[in-house]
């Protein structure tokens, strides 16, 4: 007799993929990735071509895909004071403490304390004014020495480099090819991945038959890079990202809801959105604010009846989250029909239905 898995054991969501699954670019065009379709109810999967994912919804369903932008967020620069080599990533805006003032990765760590100024190309440079509990640094960005956060977009997009995740190596040469196609409010440190499958030509098909998209935000942040390390999923905590959903896309949730449609996910950062909304009570009402909200195994789903995703890595957060949607047993086991019938996983991978 097998001993029960703990669920809330970072080591239940391991699994072994082979470097050659993890995709290196993209597939083009974007619409042509394959599709796994998983039914929890029955276990049954599906495969399929992502521009095909129809056949799989339902007149009146309604897709809430996360319209953030990725900024070009990776910079390299010099000490003021020694010259020394420092790299920045910009992880989240903080208009709280300010309208330049970013939450940012340093590298080496070591170099850049308190007080300290990195100077950047273009006039850019980076005043540290504080640490973060998980080993971050607070910034304040200038340009030519002054607060300009129109400026500071426009040089950034000049002399910032895509932060794409550690596990790609082959360089991008359209940095698009890291946006979705409906991405407009520039503030993400990652693409929402699941996304990327869209084309405009797809979303328009979709909506002559009967099926809507909606858009929230979530600034993706810091927990993209961070791993997590705390062998209890319990012990994990959250790194608050900004969200933002309109009184449109709640109007247009409620309308489904109560027409007998589906709420259907595109990605884990719109599952993340839309149940932190859920979480501040129903009726629903537009919100703009923060969340820290960890999906694992054990939680109960309030709004979201599907979801779009990609292939996630081992021993993560966003494997769990799924492991919550369907059961850890049929995740995994779908994993490994995935590697077996070649799937590519990660940022660039192929996407999956979970119905």
């Amino acid at each position: 007799m097998t001993e029960p898995v703990d669920l809330y054991a970072l080591a239940a969501y391991d699994y072994n993929l082979p470097k050659d699954r993890i995709a290196q670019t993209p597939v083009e065009p974007r619409d042509r990735s394959r599709l796994l379709v998983l039914d929890r109810r029955t276990s049954a999967i599906t495969h399929s071509i992502f521009r095909d994912i129809g056949q799989f919804l339902r007149p009146g369903d309604l897709l809430v895909a996360n319209e953030s932008r990725v900024l070009p967020a990776r910079l390299h620069g010099q000490k003021a004071d020694t010259g020394a080599q420092v790299e920045l990533l910009l992880i989240a805006l903080r208009p709280d403490l300010g309208p330049t003032t970013w939450e940012v990765l340093v590298k080496p760590g070591r170099r850049i304390r308190t007080g300290h100024i990195a100077l950047f190309p273009a006039g850019v440079s980076a005043e540290i004014l504080d640490t973060t509990p998980v080993g971050g640094r607070i910034a304040r960005l200038l340009v030519d020495g002054r607060v300009d956060p129109a400026e500071l977009a426009h040089r950034l997009e000049r002399i910032g480099e895509m932060p794409l995740p550690p596990y790609i190596h082959t360089p991008l040469h359209d940095r698009e090819r890291y946006q979705t196609v409906y991405a407009r409010k520039e503030g993400s440190a990652a693409a929402p991945t699941a996304g990327l499958h869209f084309t405009d030509e797809l979303i328009t098909s979709l909506a002559s038959q009967g099926i809507s998209m909606v858009y929230v935000t979530l600034h993706v942040g810091l927990d993209t890079f961070r791993p997590v390390e705390e062998p209890d999923l319990r012990l994990h905590h959250m790194h608050g990202e900004a969200i933002s959903i309109s009184a449109a896309t709640v109007a247009a949730i409620t309308a489904t809801r109560a027409a007998g449609g589906r709420v259907i996910a595109v990605g884990t950062t719109s599952v993340r959105t839309l149940e932190a909304l859920a979480a501040n009570g129903f009726p629903l009402q537009p919100y703009t604010g923060r969340t820290e909200l960890f999906i694992m195994p054990g939680y109960t789903f309030r709004l979201v009846d599907a979801i779009i995703t990609n292939f996630h890595l081992p021993r993560s957060t966003l494997l769990a989250l799924i492991s919550a949607f369907a059961s850890r047993d049929q995740i995994l086991a779908t994993y490994q029909t995935a590697i077996a019938e070649g799937y590519r996983f990660y940022s660039f991978g192929d996407a999956m239905l979970i119905l």
